[in-house]
């Protein structure tokens, strides 16, 4: 519920030229917060200004935007009530065929670009008592194949969120962790169009490895987000972990998620292996070999 008292609250999100970022944003905004959204196109500045939501040019690798928005926060009087950690890229690939220059990228944008916001936000936040959310995902639970190096950086973020949680609790600031299953965003198409050009790139003898597996990971990717919740509802969960009082320190996003997560913790590595093959073996092309 909005207090009269949000209207004098900053909030920063991270990620927020399209999806569940935009989602987020919009959805805080409409509950009386100033909203500082962080986009990396002045076009997508354009289309996401309105009541309540100020775009800022944020990319969350480069230390000078990062740089800017800590000093945008610091001039504005209003407390600093949370960041949300939402920015990222999905790259999927053998982990013996993607390049290492993409391990790193993909670490810079989904890992050490959050923590360069969180450390520059977080006098602001210890001023206000505020929160960090740390969008994770539930492959920050469960690396399936091709998921390494994303997978990495998620399940990299939960640990660090674990850490800061127990550092900052004693100084007032909460710190919790979404984690978001399936949803109809545009990350997933975008995660497929990389797939594919990494895919090209794989040798010879790569290709022969893992050719079907990756053709059967896009279309895993492809029917799991068209059955996923939309972006305004993760947003809607996104916003209670921002909202409520005395928040949980993990929140799933959508039934896929919560399954999975409940699995992780009751079946066996190879018994949880045997379901994840199983799943992945329906989307093989036909006459490959799973």
């Amino acid at each position: 519920m909005t207090t009269s008292s949000e209207t004098q609250k900053l909030i920063v999100v991270t990620g927020a030229s399209t999806g569940m970022g935009a989602a987020a944003a919009r959805e805080l905004a409409r509950r009386g917060f100033h909203v500082l959204a962080g986009v990396r196109r002045v076009r997508d500045a354009d289309s996401l200004r309105s009541a309540g939501i100020e775009p800022v040019i944020l990319d969350i690798t480069e230390p000078e935007h990062v740089e800017a928005l800590a000093a945008r926060v610091a001039d504005d009087s209003r407390a600093l009530h949370a960041l949300v950690n939402n920015a990222g890229i999905q790259v999927n690939a053998a982990v013996e065929a993607l390049p290492l220059a993409e391990w790193r990228r993909v670490f810079e944008v989904n890992l050490f670009g959050h923590i360069a916001v969180t450390q520059a936000l977080l006098p602001a936040l210890l001023r206000s008592k505020g929160r960090v959310i740390n969008v994770s995902s539930v492959g920050g639970t469960v690396a399936m194949a091709t998921y390494g190096a994303y997978a990495g950086t998620k399940f990299a973020l939960e640990a660090v969120s674990d850490s800061l949680r127990r550092e900052v609790a004693p100084l007032g600031v909460q710190v919790v962790v979404v984690q978001p299953g399936g949803v109809r965003t545009e990350m997933a198409a975008r995660g497929v169009r990389a797939a594919n050009d990494l895919a090209v790139r794989m040798t010879p003898a790569q290709a022969e490895r893992y050719g079907s597996l990756v053709r059967a990971n896009n279309e895993l990717m492809v029917t799991g987000t068209a059955s996923g919740l939309t972006a305004d509802a993760a947003a809607r969960v996104l916003a209670k972990a921002v909202t409520t009082r005395k928040p949980r320190t993990r929140y799933t996003v959508g039934r896929d998620a919560t399954l999975i997560t409940r699995m992780v913790r009751i079946l066996s590595d190879r018994t949880l292996d045997r379901i994840l093959a199983a799943n992945l073996r329906r989307h093989y092309p036909k006459g490959a070999v799973a």
